[in-house]
């Protein structure tokens, strides 16, 4: 007993199309920043907008935080921005 005609599901499929689309098309306004770590200890830093745990765990380490991070990361005195030419 079908009560729609198959429209529902064809509905559906329709929607699963766009969202896919959507998905595909989506890409980040800036580039993510690479940071080196400077200091001794291992170290943890959350970032203040994504709420990404950033670890680094040696001196020297470097490491890509999303663009939208990492304004908060050039406050952290442990981390430099590293130049990529």
């Amino acid at each position: 007993m079908s009560c729609c005609g198959s429209k529902r599901e064809s509905l559906k499929q329709s929607f699963a199309s766009q969202v896919q689309e959507t998905e595909q098309h989506s890409t980040k306004m800036w580039n993510d920043v690479l940071f080196e770590y400077t200091g001794n200890n291992s170290f943890t830093v959350k970032g203040s907008v994504t709420g990404n745990r950033y670890n680094f765990n040696k001196t020297g380490e470097q490491q890509l935080v999303d663009y939208r991070d990492a304004s908060g990361m050039r406050a952290e005195p442990l981390l430099k921005k590293v130049s990529v030419s």
